[in-house]
């Protein structure tokens, strides 16, 4: 876009204007029992107008939200008192009128939801996602930022950030708009366990974790001994840690029952929310989350997607690269925590079959591309709508499509070169991680190719990333003496249907799945089973129960209420078609051998 002489004379002035100073911020909670805050900015003298916005994205999270609704009470005025002219030009965009003295704009935000995107206020702590809570000035992108927490004396708060410290307990800093964004903060009366690791070259840093939870210290300490763990397993896939800013990582991690269960990586740190009572006899369910979003330090912050930077706040990026960034990561949280000792071998087969039965049966992975199905992100990670959706049959989470590839991958890489997927990762470090260079999908089959040779990297990408064909799973699995196949078989159903008992009648609450007998049949949200053969539908039960002896290919007949409409229609039943994944009866030597590699811990004692 081109831009006139006067206007960029003007922008200079204005940038020049707020050049001399950080752009500073003030968060106080004089009414934390009832969720919210009020926050200033300083904006300084500007000879033009000044827009200052509410984000629509958060960094982890790849929808677009609307921060702004929870956004009221702006105001503007200058050191004297005097009030400022700021307009609200729409919904999360305001506008400042040129000044000849530096004004201070505030305004409430209100936050009760705890997860890894939203802000949550109450007397116990205030959790805060910053895209979520501060307002930030248009063209200001690169300024320093400090920031004030006042109250904390008033609740006995400590902060956790990977903002930067400075002199006073409550001030803390950032390099500018990215980096402030990026940084949640956690104000509580939390406990704190840190520990050291030391890098190749005895690079020394330090990892914490400040975690706000009813639990007793020891317990706290016992579960950091168990991240710990976790932390040093996922080190040896890539041989260091990333060279954390500042060197630390903090894990911010929130207990309560009351809580969404969430986690969101950022840079330095990770926002981890929890809807248990407490840790204590909760701790490998926990570690899911932890060895996930503890991965991502490598993986999407460092190795990073093109398509991510830089990471807009008015505006959800669309990325294609979602089944690497997150997929691969869901297939290392799970096998970190198997080679870890926190996983048995039962338990890991069981998540390896939930990856292979949604990549297996899921249409939206038979029908689409891992590719196609992560740039569906910007509408299914944690957008908000009302309206129905058909994402059960044209979307296929790029979490399970991303890892059930990257069990392909590592199988493949282990059969036919003699390679691991750990070999792949340490390419993309040594590539784009390190050095911190944004990659494309095409320099993800560059990689490949590197480590393999450029045929076999070739047809991977054009079958398996560009394409929606499906690896030999059956094959690969009993290399490592283990058998892919159907849990129930001989089994027949009307397909995964989610139904409720309403007013005496059973109730379709869901819209059905492409390929399902329900579907083929024209079952709908919002209908009503009435029978199956001649037998009324009285039940929840009675809609498997009615169909039990039957064999696949049996034919039936299926009562309905379509919006009042009374049908009737004859429907074959399939085979149920869900999938298992378990230990062969007998094994070789090899097979053996195989899997022990693949699932043993790579820690060095």
């Amino acid at each position: 876009m081109k831009r006139s002489i006067f206007s960029i004379f003007i922008l200079l002035i204005s940038l020049h204007a707020g050049a001399t100073q950080a752009v500073k911020y003030a968060i106080s909670f004089p009414n934390a029992v009832h969720h919210e805050a009020e926050v200033s900015i300083e904006i300084p003298a500007s000879a033009t107008k000044t827009i200052i916005r509410m984000s629509r994205s958060s960094p982890g999270r790849y929808a677009t939200h609307e921060f702004g609704k929870n956004v009221y009470n702006v105001r503007a005025q200058f050191k004297n008192g005097s009030p400022a002219v700021i307009e609200q030009l729409d919904g999360d965009t305001y506008q400042l009128n040129k000044t000849s003295a530096p004004v201070k704009v505030s305004y409430t935000v209100f936050g009760d939801w705890v997860d890894g995107t939203y802000l949550a206020i109450d007397e116990t702590h205030a959790h805060i996602n910053m895209p979520a809570t501060f307002m930030w000035v248009q063209g200001w992108d690169e300024l320093p930022i400090e920031i004030t927490f006042n109250d904390l004396d008033t609740y006995t708060w400590k902060v956790a950030t990977q903002l930067k410290p400075t002199a006073q307990p409550s001030v803390f800093t950032a390099r500018n708009l990215q980096y402030f964004m990026d940084c949640p903060v956690e104000l509580s009366a939390h406990k704190i366990t840190v520990w050291k690791d030391v890098n190749p070259g005895s690079r020394t840093q330090q990892i914490g974790l400040a975690v706000h939870t009813t639990d007793d210290q020891n317990v706290v300490d016992n579960y950091a001994k168990m991240i710990e763990r976790t932390v040093q397993e996922a080190k040896m896939v890539f041989g260091e840690l990333a060279t954390f800013d500042g060197g630390t990582y903090t894990f911010l991690q929130d207990i309560n029952s009351l809580n969404a269960s969430d986690g969101m990586e950022h840079r330095n740190s990770t926002m981890i929310t929890e809807n248990s009572e407490r840790i204590a006899g909760n701790e490998n369910d926990l570690l899911g989350t932890i060895s996930h979003e503890f991965f991502h330090s490598w993986n999407v912050e460092r190795i990073r997607p093109k398509s991510l930077e830089p990471f807009k706040f008015d505006h959800a990026n669309i990325s294609s690269e979602l089944w690497l960034a997150e997929g691969f990561t869901q297939y290392y949280g799970e096998l970190i925590l198997k080679r870890a000792g926190f996983r048995t071998e039962q338990e890991y087969y069981k998540t390896l079959g939930n990856f292979l039965n949604f990549v297996s049966n899921a249409p939206g992975a038979k029908k689409y591309s891992p590719i196609q199905n992560s740039r569906m992100a910007v509408f299914t990670d944690a957008g908000v709508a009302i309206d129905r959706k058909n994402f059960q049959n044209i979307f296929a989470t790029y979490y399970f499509y991303g890892a059930a590839t990257a069990l392909a991958l590592d199988l493949r890489l282990r059969s036919e070169f003699g390679k691991t997927l750990d070999d792949y990762m340490r390419v993309l470090w040594k590539n784009h991680g390190r050095p911190e260079i944004p990659y494309t999908i095409a320099d993800l089959q560059k990689a490949l190719s590197s480590l393999t040779n450029e045929r076999f990297a070739s047809d991977f990408f054009k079958n398996y990333i560009y394409g929606s064909s499906k690896n030999d799973y059956v094959s690969l699995l009993a290399k490592a003496g283990l058998s892919l196949q159907k849990t129930f078989p001989g089994k027949v159903t009307l397909g995964p249907l989610s139904v409720k008992l309403e007013n005496n009648q059973v109730k379709v609450a869901s819209n059905t799945i492409e390929g399902t007998s329900a579907y083929a049949a024209g079952l709908e949200n919002d209908d009503f089973l009435l029978k199956i053969g001649d037998a009324d539908v009285k039940t929840v039960a009675d809609v498997s129960n009615l169909i039990a002896n039957n064999k696949p290919g049996d034919e039936v007949t299926l009562t309905f209420e379509h919006r009042g409409v009374v049908k009737t229609v004859k429907i074959k039943l399939n085979e149920d078609d869900r999938l298992e994944v378990i230990a062969l009866p007998e094994t070789t030597a090899i097979q053996n051998q195989f899997r022990a590699k693949w699932l043993s811990s790579k820690i060095k004692n």
